[in-house]
């Protein structure tokens, strides 16, 4: 009996030891693949040859290393590929960009095809505005070549910070009601934009004249020193934290993302609190047992195990739809036939999660409020309380770090959800966001931008998914971050009131 005791122990340890280890490992390797995307990774010059056997040149940063086997890659391949040996081919993937200029963003090269390799120290990498990065020489600004190397390039550098304190003032104006002669300047200042080019050469020889209102950012990777290149990062990942996403979804920021999602989890929490408590409370310390009380937790216990997509119709069918109209139909007739809440918005997501929810608050609530001794509540009446005094005042502060619990609970889950929103609020791209400096600063009908349907967008829906899915890896351990931050704060503030009350526990 003590070795079967032992070994279910033993046994136990390792599952929980199995499990921590592949959650390490999978965070692990979202932080890894996420994070790195940011780092700026040296240039190479690849010369090669292609399936006819004329050499190509390619400059790009190396993405990753592919094994091949030669029996897959006997039908495709070519006189080329016909090596000594039985074992597998290797592949290079690189990132190309300049899918504009020079399409694909990606080439796949055999090991065993490359001629030469080279780190062009002038090689710059361009962030443009649409069409991803692009990869180069600069030779010429304004026409004119400034000489070679350093004094070339700062020629360069000086023409994109004035090219980026245009852009700000036109983003200024654009954001603003014009008259006349500010209308005039926005369109003035566009042209001195278009106006203001230079020569990039790719590393297939070809020219290509950029104007530098393309281009957002440029640096040369291959002659930045450590101290720079983590310079370069930090810019790089405030950027991605902080700007609005660009081309679809594809480049450019989350900020938009990440706000929507606080906001979404943080109005659903102060939704799903007083209701979960309330139905609790109910439950515990009014309702007389019975078959009606008994049903009532059946009832409960199974909206829990209901399909997630199953809220979200039901969201959008309620709330949106009937809730929502009849909210349009009584404060905001003069804007109809345009609905103001009877599209799905902030609020109707907010209580659709709740609801979804709702359950893990009522279950752990009525846990904590069990747990609380009879006796407690006997002496507080015994005193001449109330039994709304006792409530409030005794019992409900003691059980708070269960309520907590169950709204760390619901906060994890809630975060994760995609389904439900696509249908009662989640957009791909939001004109506006839900919070701001115009009155009343939280717009509850406003569609929003959502982290997890973001990570769907760039898996499944990108237009070019091998450039995105370093993104997805980025996102994805930022939801993760959001989701553990909340989740800290009310575990703290759990623990701090369990300390407070434990002495009446």
């Amino acid at each position: 009996m003590r070795f079967g005791s032992q070994a279910w122990i033993w046994l136990n340890a390792a599952a929980v030891g199995l499990c921590l280890c592949t959650l390490t490992g999978l965070l692990l390797l979202i932080a890894v693949r996420g994070l790195g995307h940011f780092w700026p990774a040296d240039l190479q010059l690849y010369a090669y040859l292609d399936d006819a056997g004329a050499t190509r040149r390619v400059l790009g940063e190396l993405i990753e290393t592919e094994t091949v086997s030669r029996r897959q890659h006997r039908e495709s391949g070519t006189a080329l590929d016909l090596v000594p040996g039985d074992g597998p081919l290797q592949r290079l993937v690189i990132k190309t960009g300049n899918r504009r200029l020079d399409p694909p963003d990606f080439a796949h090269i055999f090991e065993h095809r490359i001629e030469s390799v080279s780190a062009p120290p002038d090689a710059v990498v361009l962030e443009r505005v649409e069409w991803g990065n692009a990869h180069g020489e600069v030779l010429a600004v304004n026409g004119a070549a400034h000489g070679n190397g350093d004094r070339l390039w700062q020629a360069f550098k000086q023409r994109m910070e004035a090219a980026h304190r245009v852009r700000e003032t036109i983003k200024a104006l654009a954001g603003t009601t014009l008259e006349a002669a500010e209308e005039e300047r926005r369109r003035r200042l566009h042209r001195q934009l278009d106006a203001n080019s230079f020569t990039l050469r790719l590393a297939n020889g070809r020219l290509a004249e950029v104007p530098f209102g393309d281009v957002l950012r440029a640096w040369r990777p291959n002659r930045m020193n450590l101290a720079e290149k983590l310079g370069h990062y930090v810019e790089t990942f405030w950027l991605f934290l902080s700007q609005p996403p660009r081309e679809a979804n594809a480049e450019g920021g989350v900020f938009p993302a990440i706000l929507g999602t606080v906001t979404m989890v943080l109005l659903m929490s102060v939704l799903v609190t007083p209701l979960g408590v309330a139905a609790a409370i109910y439950l515990h310390e009014y309702a007389r047992p019975g078959v009606f009380v008994r049903l009532i937790r059946i009832a409960v216990n199974n909206l829990a195990g209901v399909p997630s997509i199953i809220y979200g119709v039901f969201g959008l069918g309620f709330f949106v739809y009937l809730m929502g109209d009849a909210v349009d139909q009584t404060l905001f007739r003069d804007s109809l036939p345009a609905p103001t809440f009877g599209a799905p918005g902030l609020l109707w997501a907010s209580l659709t999660l709740a609801l979804l929810t709702l359950p893990v608050v009522v279950v752990s609530t009525e846990e904590g409020l069990s747990r609380i001794p009879k006796t407690l509540r006997e002496g507080s009446l015994a005193l001449g309380a109330t039994q709304a005094e006792t409530l409030f005042r005794l019992v409900l502060p003691a059980a708070s770090p269960s309520v907590l619990t169950g709204l760390i609970l619901a906060v994890a889950r809630a975060a994760g959800e995609v389904a439900p929103l696509m249908l009662v609020g989640v957009v791909k791209l939001a004109p506006n966001l839900p919070v701001d400096g115009e009155f009343p600063y939280l717009h509850l009908e406003r569609k929003f931008m959502h982290l997890g349907f973001h990570i769907f967008d760039l898996g499944f829906q990108s237009p070019n998914v091998a450039a995105t899915r370093p993104l997805v890896y980025a996102t994805a351990l930022l939801l993760v971050a959001v989701i553990v931050t909340l989740n800290l704060t009310a575990i703290l503030l759990r623990n701090r009131l369990a300390w407070k009350f434990r002495q009446l526990s």
